[in-house]
């Protein structure tokens, strides 16, 4: 058997050999940890010799292996094998050959036997004899000691875990208390030694542990103890006489998670000697800082910046053994705006395996969090495509021991004079870069029958890899082709320089030699999709774009994506390289006519405007409908069939929408502005996105008013001054609902006056000035009864209810709210009912009828749900547990409470949330 839990040893007969050197152990360690697998001679080096390597190394490597194999001469079930490129530890898959693999093999035997865990993980646990990795120094040893020790805490809280479930638990109480002491932060430990202590008799000093570790957790990441330990909180506090041991929570790993996100290295990676010698003399060993900044010279894209960097990752990816992280920023799209900080913290963590529910709100509260879980691990950040230093600031660890690389067009001086980062700028490919780039693409027969080609094409490229890429690309897809003929047509097309490039570097012109390659109207789509609106694009509003039939469209986007011009995601969506894209747009202004242009511009508006259309008229049926002129012909809105159909639609394409609303005002359309706000009414007040309502209309109002259309301008007002109130201005809301109310009596709008009153009265409630927003809304329901519209009728009756409800009028309120259900039932709008029959609820707790209170609020939520009203779930959730707790059903109240208190959170509610909050602590203290 090799040993490597301790002094590392191999066991002939039951009796430990020689091994020799530390630098032989160390050979047998990395080999045993690696066993079935073949280790890269490289790599072995590397692990072993760490920067001690000599032009001898190699020979002194198969000598090592030579005197280990006559050691282990006789070991029953191992043999160390030379295979192509290195060596592997070969063991017989019958025998438990390597105490590594031993003790995972019995703890994965446990989780799968419950009945045979106990025997099992006492076992793993017995083949530790003391520090792992005896006698093996180095760097690599470190990090897989510290690995390895980690791998044997898991093993002895899943031993916890088992003796606990059998009653164990007194006998665990001193070792557990030191390891909560240890451990502070990690609820695992804090929910076995609580099940410990009430196991034990101690059942108050286990709930007064977990209110210490709550408020530890509460002050160092800004988070509540995941659903887990609260649970065993509850079942002490219920008496539980056998509560579980804390199990995992969801997306929780049983083991440290290593992330593995580095993309593929690139397949034709070639030169940048010295860039790669600088890199490697920035990695500083573990204990100082590691930054590495890396910016191009050009500022642009394609000069090779991820290229160099993913290379370099990979070939030091083993010196950072718990793990890699990735993420583009998306610094420098033309049409997208860079990526978020939380959103790139968020995705760390996801990958760092901390679940959902116990990652917190706020940014620096997630930043916190991060650099907790990467403190003192030897981890790779590549940071893609930044920014700002401001966007990279909240992703670099707080602890010397990671290193982090960042690619942007941008010098970030800030990061190199408040961080201490290194900056590397990247320069061309040489000519003879160039070359190997080429022959490794065509082959080297290809390049030696046209020499004189291929110095012309690597000249006229200027040693920009991107353009060298396409080139290599076109030739391997028409190897019918001299070379030379190639060489002509870029010749002749001649070399421009990019803007703000430099000179020496030619892309447009590659890109203008592989857009002549493009069939006509393969080119009229290429140059049309640079100058549509949004990032990317779908297949149906591409094909409204060029005014081809979908199966067309279709294939003309197959074509340019094979020859590189356009990418598609995941999602089925097409976007550009964003040099791609600049070069495209000069094509769309120099090969398509003005009238070509505003043609397909008006197609893609009128598309996202009707189907946009059409999917409000499927959430909202009963929305008085705007007028809308025909589509332009070639328009071909997208069907939409149902609601959910209707929410897909919205989702993918909003970013979209709002550039085309940006669009539409850069061209003059201001009816086109308009009805685009109007297609994201429901949409907006469905996802509660209070500022991006407030934006889009007020960009609305500004085209209403320079159209000149009374109707649109009272609409716009209405919802402006609406959107102002829910974000609490509450003095530009009722300014705006003024100006509507004033407008539409002026032009005798009984619909803009109606809408204008109701959410006048909305306004109001806010504020809770319900008596008067009960004389708005009562005049909103007069003039609905006027125009014969029932189901806005039983909207105004709801808010009639709410604001008499708050009054404490409770008998007129459920008059009024009673006909708002059946006003809503008789006309087919329901889950629009969920909102009455929560506020019915409300009036039958405060009148003492608690039972149909819950009935109210059951039918209620159930319909919320469906609606996917998340701001309106958290209310009944809160209501609820205020009838339960009436009931005394304590514990129901508390989960309904906890529900509530973290949808509040995750909408940004915080008043709310610590209301409530105070209530469930209460609750706690009073059990």
């Amino acid at each position: 058997m090799v040993r490597l839990l301790g002094e590392v040893d191999v066991l002939v007969n039951g009796r430990p050999v020689d091994l020799g050197t530390p630098r032989q152990r160390c050979i047998m360690a990395v080999l045993g940890l690696e066993a079935g697998r073949v280790v890269p001679a490289d790599r072995l080096v590397g692990r072993v010799w760490g920067s001690d390597v000599t032009p001898r190394t190699r020979t002194t490597l198969h000598g090592y292996i030579s005197r280990l194999r006559a050691a282990m001469a006789g070991a029953d079930g191992i043999s160390l094998a030379r295979r192509s490129g290195g060596y592997a530890l070969m063991t017989d898959p019958e025998l438990a050959a390597v105490d590594v693999h031993l003790s995972r093999e019995l703890r994965t035997n446990a989780r799968d036997d419950d009945e045979r865990a106990l025997p099992l993980l006492t076992e793993a646990l017995g083949l530790w004899r003391g520090e792992s990795l005896t006698g093996v120094g180095g760097e690599w040893a470190e990090a897989e000691r510290e690995r390895l020790e980690q791998e044997r805490l898991v093993t002895w809280q899943d031993l916890v875990d088992a003796k606990l479930r059998r009653g164990f638990g007194e006998e665990l109480v001193v070792a557990l208390s030191a390891h909560a002491r240890e451990h502070p932060l990690d609820e695992r430990t804090a929910g076995q030694y609580m099940l410990a202590l009430h196991q034990a008799g101690r059942s108050a000093e286990a709930l007064q542990h977990y209110q210490h570790v709550r408020s530890l957790l509460v002050d160092e990441l800004g988070a509540d103890p995941a659903a887990a330990l609260q649970e065993v909180h509850r079942q002490i506090l219920a008496a539980d006489p056998a509560p579980a041991p804390v199990a995992d929570p969801p997306g929780a790993a049983s083991e440290p998670v290593l992330p593995r996100q580095l993309p593929a290295a690139p397949a034709s990676f070639v030169g940048r000697r010295a860039d790669l010698a600088d890199l490697d003399g920035w990695l500083t060993p573990p204990g100082a800082a590691a930054t590495v900044v890396i910016s191009a010279i050009t500022g642009a894209g394609g000069i090779g910046k991820t290229w160099l960097a993913l290379s370099w990752a990979h070939r030091h990816a083993d010196e950072f053994p718990d793990g890699w992280l990735f993420v583009d920023l998306r610094g420098f799209s033309p049409a997208d705006e860079p990526m978020a900080p939380e959103v790139a913290v968020r995705g760390f963590l996801d990958a760092l395996g901390v679940p959902s529910a116990r990652i917190p709100p706020a940014l620096h509260a997630q930043t916190a969090l991060f650099r907790s879980l990467v403190a003192d691990k030897r981890m790779l950040l590549l940071l893609d495509n930044a920014a700002t230093t401001a966007q990279v600031e909240p992703l670099l660890p707080g602890t010397s021991t990671c290193a982090v690389v960042v690619t942007s067009r941008k010098r970030l001086s800030g990061l190199i004079t408040g961080h201490g980062a290194r900056q590397l700028l990247l320069d061309v490919l040489t000519d003879g870069e160039a070359r190997t780039l080429l022959a490794d693409r065509l082959g080297a027969a290809r390049l030696a029958a046209a020499p004189a080609a291929i110095d012309e094409l690597i000249g006229l490229c200027g040693g920009y890899p991107l353009a060298l890429s396409i080139i290599a690309g076109q030739a391997h897809t028409r190897p019918h082709l001299r070379l030379s003929v190639l060489a002509d047509e870029l010749r002749e097309l001649g070399l421009g320089a990019l803007e703000d490039d430099d000179p020496t570097a030619s892309l447009p012109t590659v890109l203008s030699w592989s857009y002549r390659t493009l069939t006509r109207d393969q080119a009229a789509m290429f140059a049309l999709l640079a100058i549509s609106p949004g990032a990317d694009i779908s297949l149906t509003a591409a094909a409204g774009l060029a005014g081809f039939p979908s199966t067309k469209a279709r294939a003309h986007l197959r074509a340019l994506e094979d020859a590189s011009l356009i990418t598609q995601d995941a999602r089925g969506r097409y976007g550009m390289h964003d040099l791609i894209r600049h070069y495209a747009g000069d094509v769309a202004q120099r090969d398509l006519t003005g009238e070509e242009r505003a043609a397909a511009l008006r197609r893609t508006i009128d598309f996202y405007i009707h189907t946009g259309y059409a999917g409000e008229r499927l959430l909202a049926p009963y929305r008085q409908p705007i007028r809308l002129e025909p589509p332009a012909p070639g328009s071909r809105p997208q069907p939409l069939s149902d609601v959910a159909g209707a929410v897909a639609w919205f989702e993918s394409e909003y970013a979209t929408l709002r550039a085309a609303q940006q669009l539409a005002i850069g061209l003059g359309w201001h009816r086109e502005v308009w009805q685009l706000a109007w297609t994201l009414i429901t949409f907006h007040y469905r996802r509660r996105d209070r500022e991006e309502r407030r934006a889009v209309w007020q960009i609305a109002l500004e085209a209403a008013e320079r159209l000149g259309d009374p109707e649109a301008v009272i609409v716009a007002h209405s919802y402006l001054g609406h959107a102002h109130a829910e974000l609490t201005r509450y003095e530009e809301a009722a300014e705006h609902l003024r100006t509507a109310l004033a407008l539409a009596e002026q032009h005798n709008d009984l619909a803009g006056r109606a809408y204008a009153h109701y959410l006048f009265g909305q306004a109001l409630g806010y504020q809770e000035k319900h008596r008067t927003a009960i004389d708005h809304v009562h005049r909103a329901l007069e003039l609905f009864r006027t125009l014969d519209q029932p189901v806005w009728e039983a909207f105004a009756l709801n808010h009639l209810g709410w604001h008499l409800a708050c009054l404490a009028e409770h008998e007129t309120a459920r008059e009024h709210l009673e006909a708002s259900v059946a006003l809503h039932r008789r006309n087919h709008s329901t889950p629009n009912d969920a909102y009455p029959l929560g506020n019915l609820g409300y009036v039958a707790h405060h009148t003492g009828r608690f039972d149909e209170a819950l009935g109210y609020y059951a039918e209620s939520l159930a319909l919320l749900r469906e609606l996917g009203d998340l701001r309106y779930v958290a209310v009944a959730l809160d209501w609820i547990g205020q009838t339960h707790y009436a009931l005394g059903h304590y514990d129901h109240a508390g989960a309904k409470w906890k529900e509530a208190v973290e949808l509040y959170r995750e909408q940004g509610r915080d008043h709310a949330a610590n209301g409530l909050q105070d209530q469930l602590d209460a609750l706690e203290n009073r059990s």
